[in-house]
């Protein structure tokens, strides 16, 4: 008789993770985190931050893959569906024999799928999820929100950033590490400033879900064109670490690029890559890719000047 070999699937518990953005502003205007705009772009409703699942992971991966998910690991994600605060949401994670990394996925508790993804660990990170949907990706045509950007395009300035426990992270992220801490669906002692000692590393680390916040916050100082002001939202995030983990209250300084450029019937696709580099040695300690997408029907202007490039946004 042939023996059959299942991998196992890791669930988490249902949770209710909490919607932290409600007060954030960029370009002069609130974002689709706010429930009239959301409602204005035809969403029922005002979406919880895409990274803010990520949290439900960490679980999940560290019993997969020990201390080394915080050091070197890669979250990847392709989120599908928003999610509203009030509703419930599990993580599961399926290992690949490998034992280096896994295929996730969240969905919420009537079954609709939240996100689709990988996980891994390095130091050789494996082909992750947004490797494989960047090689899918065709070439944009003529953009319009983005007519200014180009594959390649760098940051005019490196972004020097830092995140306390306490720090305010500004009108893109109104709140602090401690406060999000608070409302986090797998909170940890080892993201405190109380039980940062007691983690392996003798100091707090930042969880997976605000180095989206510290590699974002300073988004502005690249200087990275595009018209405006136009709503946007993440479709594909993936956090690498390389040198990890990455710790409070610790300098690191952030290189910006475009990696490549696209766009659908509705949106304009920005993908950038951060590296993100340890201010005192120099390393490079992690990567970041954000798919940053741009509502076309929020630009006002962008029938009038899609009509003079000759395109149409249907």
């Amino acid at each position: 008789m042939t023996a059959f070999k299942t991998a196992v699937t890791l669930c988490g518990p249902l949770r209710h993770p909490r919607q932290m953005l409600q007060e954030q502003t960029y370009e002069g205007h609130v974002s689709i985190h706010d429930d009239n705009m959301a409602n204005d772009l035809g969403f029922s409703g005002a979406p919880i931050e895409g990274p803010t699942h990520f949290s439900q992971f960490d679980h999940l991966l560290f019993e997969l893959f020990g201390k080394a998910w915080f050091e070197n690991g890669c979250i990847s994600a392709h989120y599908q569906n928003m999610v509203i605060e009030g509703e419930e949401v599990r993580a599961f994670a399926t290992p690949a024999d490998d034992k280096k990394s896994a295929v996730i996925w969240a969905e919420k508790k009537d079954g609709t799928p939240v996100l689709q993804g990988s996980a891994c660990i390095g130091p050789n990170h494996p082909e992750s999820e947004l490797d494989r949907r960047r090689a899918r990706l065709r070439p944009s045509q003529q953009l319009v929100i983005l007519a200014e950007q180009h594959i390649g395009m760098k940051g005019k300035q490196d972004e020097h950033v830092v995140m306390g426990f306490d720090q305010q992270m500004g009108d893109l992220y109104p709140f602090s590490l401690n406060e999000k801490v608070e409302r986090m669906t797998e909170p940890s002692s080892w993201y405190t400033n109380a039980g940062g000692s007691q983690s392996p590393w003798g100091k707090a680390i930042i969880p997976f879900e605000m180095i989206s916040v510290l590699t974002e916050y300073s988004a502005r100082e690249a200087e990275i064109p595009r018209k405006g002001p136009a709503v946007g939202l993440f479709v594909d995030q993936e956090i690498k670490l390389i040198k990890g983990p990455l710790f409070v209250n610790h300098p690191y300084r952030l290189q910006r690029e475009v990696i490549h450029l696209a766009e659908s019937r509705r949106v304009e696709s920005s993908w950038t890559l951060t590296k993100v580099y340890d201010e005192k040695s120099n390393e490079l300690v992690a990567e970041c890719i954000l798919n940053h997408s741009l509502v076309k029907s929020s630009y006002k202007k962008y029938e009038e000047e899609a009509i003079a490039l000759g395109k149409s946004s249907s």
